[in-house]
């Protein structure tokens, strides 16, 4: 098998040649179609997660092929297409397991962070935590929905029965939430780095009823805003934006400093809250979502060599929608 590797944080991702792993008991081995670029990775290979163990093979956004089985393994026959996400295994028995909130176990691990992920020709993957992917998304199509999908309905959730929300940062994640939103008739304010212009068009052939810099007030009051962007300085700003009761669900794995302010912009039992990884719950019903939802996933497709040239447009803001890589 071929992977593309971080060694050691901050260090650029190099290509291994390894042999083919065996699945352990309660695991499949997968035959790689695509796998999506996140921001997330971004983060693994740049050493802000304290998630992380290097060396390490990115990537938690995997669609590929049941090649192997391992013992125990129950609902997976080989051939079959899986999908492979963020969260690649739980304790089982800690109290937030007992609470079936998985998403915030004490133990537990994650694809392309603290196991190897799907930057890869081959993974292996917890059985019990993987994925059927909807019929009417292609491998290429379907591999964002495994973070940026999965991440960004979890996100949309908290913002609970809001009709006008505001999404800062208009990258995979928010590209996919907005046709969701939309579809659902709510109105999508998307919020851009100032003079991306670009990004704005894209939000509104979307389907957002405005579009901006990240500084601007929208034409009314939010409900709720979800914050996509790391950037710590948008949770005041978005704080201005949302109506008295308005929430702002910050949904990034990691962020820059969260920066003081008034309480006045707090007050009016205003709320910020987080979103933290995902359950299978999650999993499940987010994919059976995608089965009866018209959503587009856009996508630029890169050689599984290239993932350093994704990890790069995507830094730099040049994609529109996801990047997936295919080897």
């Amino acid at each position: 098998m071929r992977a593309m590797v971080v060694r050691a944080a901050g260090a650029p991702l190099v290509m291994e040649e390894r042999p083919i792993p065996a699945p352990g008991s309660g695991e499949l081995l997968i035959a790689v179609s695509a796998c999506g670029v996140c921001r997330t990775d971004l983060h693994v290979a740049d050493g802000d997660l304290t998630q992380a163990v290097y060396p390490v093979v990115p990537g938690h956004e995997v669609v590929g092929r049941v090649a192997g089985i391992g013992a125990g393994v129950a609902g997976w026959a080989l051939g079959d297409r899986v999908g492979v996400p963020w969260l690649g295994s739980a304790c089982g028995h800690c109290p937030y397991c007992a609470m079936h909130r998985e998403n915030l176990c004490d133990s537990p691990t994650f694809t392309g962070c603290s196991r190897d992920g799907g930057f890869a020709t081959h993974v292996v993957a917890d059985g019990a935590f993987c994925l059927k992917l909807p019929n009417n998304f292609d491998d290429i199509g379907g591999a964002p929905l495994l973070c940026a999908g999965l991440i960004g309905y979890r996100s949309y959730r908290f913002a609970g029965d809001a009709a006008r929300i505001g999404l800062y940062g208009f990258g995979a994640a928010a590209h996919i939430i907005a046709q969701v939103a939309a579809a659902e008739g709510r109105s999508v304010y998307a919020f851009t780095r100032a003079g991306d212009t670009r990004s704005q068009d894209f939000a509104r052939a979307l389907g957002a009823v405005w579009a901006g810099a990240s500084g601007e007030a929208p034409p009314e009051p939010l409900d709720a805003a979800i914050l996509f962007a790391p950037v710590g300085a948008l949770v005041p700003e978005a704080l201005r934006r949302v109506r008295k009761g308005g929430r702002v669900v910050c949904a990034g794995i990691h962020m820059s400093d969260i920066p003081g302010f008034p309480y006045a912009d707090l007050w009016g039992e205003r709320e910020i809250v987080s979103v933290a990884n995902l359950t299978r719950e999650d999993g499940h019903a987010f994919m059976a979502l995608m089965a009866r939802t018209p959503v587009k996933v856009h996508t630029t497709t890169y050689p599984l060599a290239d993932a350093n040239a994704a990890l790069a447009d995507l830094r730099e803001g040049r994609l529109d929608g996801a990047a997936v890589l295919v080897p």
